[in-house]
């Protein structure tokens, strides 16, 4: 059987090599396939347009792509456009796997005033960039009952080191009231992934991916700047406009009852190991 990654980026990459170390043949859709690791079949392929053949025994395929600048073009392009051109390829070549699973995000929230949201709550964010994420999500579920959507809050991991960098430049400043923040480290993301498409059996067709552990904005700065032994950030002046991903607190508790379990479960843990990666002694 044939693991499918159509747009094997940082995330897709990472899900592919775990797969891979499953002893699973993975095939990785991608503009610069040179790029791929040994133990994914990089092809060329623009998600955009007409896409190459679908290997016959395609078991499961992970949509994960990425939109190249926040325009609503760009979005429709690397969301929607390339959803269908997916699901158009499947059927052409007559390929119907046993999975498709389709990387979307939680920014499809909008502002909650801080509460609680869950796979039941209205995805009715009015940003543009967010509407057409929710809109690929409904070309997948409309499309096929074989389709699971994995909505994944802030990754940061490996590479994706914003806050850290903000931290060490400079640049970070606290928030100057509560500004909810939920993330996920990039190996849980791909953890995730894995585990809804190979454990559970019966998927649900919505789940939420976002560490346990909700979390103040200011909060995560101030535990950046003193595991770094950097003076703690100054307080912004709150004219930096509405916070960045609305205010909202991502409730995971559908994904972690079908026995998944975070590697790092909160912040702490994943900044900790991020740091460790980067050569930072911790006391």
């Amino acid at each position: 059987m044939t693991i499918l990654i159509a747009g094997c980026g940082d995330l897709g990459t990472e899900v592919g090599l775990r797969f891979a170390a499953r002893g699973e043949r993975v095939v990785g859709w991608r503009r610069s396939p040179g790029r791929l690791p040994a133990g994914i079949e990089g092809v060329a392929a623009d998600l955009t347009r007409s896409l190459p053949p679908v290997p016959a025994d395609t078991d499961v395929v992970v949509i994960a792509t990425a939109a190249g600048a926040r325009t609503e073009d760009a979005y429709r392009s690397a969301y929607v456009d390339a959803t269908a051109n997916v699901l158009d390829a499947l059927e052409r070549d007559g390929v119907v796997p046993r999975r498709i699973l389709f990387v979307s995000s939680t920014a499809v929230y909008g502002d909650a005033d801080g509460a609680w949201v869950t796979e039941d709550s209205p995805a009715e964010n009015p940003a543009p960039t967010a509407r057409l994420v929710k809109e690929a999500e409904d070309v997948l579920l409309g499309r096929t009952d074989r389709g699971t959507v994995l909505r994944l809050s802030g990754i940061y991991g490996p590479g994706r080191t914003r806050l850290i960098d903000q931290v060490t430049g400079g640049s970070a400043a606290l928030p100057p009231q509560v500004q909810w923040t939920n993330r996920i480290h990039r190996d849980d993301a791909a953890a995730a992934i894995v585990h809804l498409v190979t454990e559970v059996p019966t998927p649900e067709r919505i789940y939420l991916g976002s560490d346990e552990l909700p979390v103040d904005l200011g909060e995560v700065l101030r535990f950046l700047a003193a595991e770094l032994d950097l003076p703690e950030p100054p307080l912004a002046d709150g004219s930096g406009g509405p916070a960045r991903g609305g205010a909202r607190r991502v409730d995971s508790g559908r994904l972690r009852s079908t026995g998944f379990s975070f590697t790092y479960p909160t912040y702490r843990e994943g900044y900790r190991a991020v740091l460790a990666g980067k050569g930072v002694r911790h006391p």
